[in-house]
């Protein structure tokens, strides 16, 4: 007996079959390895329902029936628009500001919220506007950790169902009208001149106590007011270009102003004779 012999075209339709079929297994089973890298995590859902949190590294799923999201757990930097608040003493300033914050909890990332990213972002707008209303331009300027606490606490509190951790909230820059920049510079210029008043009437205050100080000890010692002059003349001796007149204490001079003392008679003697010191009297022609 013969073989049959199979057709051609049966035989290649049977094959490409074959092929096909291996081809669909080997992406079904493709499709169901996955690998969360460290920094990942993935969020199942498995008919709607949630799962355990898979990863890092690599991890099966069942195709057509389990959906992933993966979630990065790296800190995240999200910087705000600028937004124009008008402080509580009436001033309209432009602030931007920038977000450091880290999903904690993928799980609640994912179910709690419909997009944690931009919701994180709207939050930050809303309550920038509120607490800088609520401060004044000084504040805003020499105040900026105490307003910068506030704002992470506040956000921090809000996002925390979300499964978000806010780490650090910065102000980054705030733009003033110009007429206000020039108001604020005429303010810094006479705060300056102010304390530059105040120092040199400090310094002069100063400067009379101790000038007072060694004037009364000077007035004490006649001696050491003479010596004084004597300096100050010496001092201003060295320079021969000019002509100074000096005024001189009339205590300086005083003695030498003063009359003489007249010699005391001496006493006549008991015995009748002349004293040495008595010259003889004229004769009489």
């Amino acid at each position: 007996m013969h073989p049959v012999n199979v057709p051609a075209f049966l035989w290649s339709t049977s094959t490409y079959a074959v092929i096909v079929a291996v081809a669909a297994m080997l992406l079904l089973a493709a499709s169901s390895i996955k690998i969360a890298k460290e920094y990942e995590r993935g969020v199942v859902f498995r008919l709607g329902r949630l799962i355990p949190v898979k990863g890092p590294g690599l991890f099966f799923i069942i195709p057509g029936i389990d959906r992933v999201t993966k979630v990065d757990l790296r800190v995240i930097t999200l910087e705000v628009p600028q937004q124009e608040v008008i402080t509580s003493d009436n001033v309209t300033v432009k602030v931007n500001a920038v977000i450091f914050f880290q999903v904690t909890d993928p799980q609640a990332a994912i179910v709690r919220v419909f997009n944690f990213l931009d919701a994180t972002s709207q939050i930050a707008q809303t309550t920038l506007r509120a607490v800088l209303g609520q401060s004044s331009l000084d504040e805003l300027l020499g105040s900026r950790d105490k307003i910068n606490q506030k704002l992470q606490t506040i956000i921090d509190r809000q996002t925390e169902p979300w499964g978000i951790k806010v780490g650090t909230v910065e102000l980054k820059d705030a733009q003033l009208a110009d007429s206000m920049v020039r108001a604020l510079a005429r303010q810094a210029e006479a705060e300056r001149e102010k304390r530059a008043k105040i120092i040199a009437t400090d310094g002069e205050f100063q400067a009379a106590q101790v000038l007072a100080n060694a004037a009364e000890i000077i007035s004490t010692q006649p001696a050491a007011l003479a010596l004084r002059y004597m300096q100050t003349l010496l001092d201003m001796g060295s320079n021969q270009n000019s002509t100074i007149v000096f005024p001189i204490p009339i205590e300086l001079i005083r003695p030498l102003l003063a009359a003489p003392v007249p010699m005391k008679a001496a006493a006549a003697p008991t015995n009748g004779s002349r004293t040495a010191t008595t010259p003889d009297p004229i004769p009489r022609a």
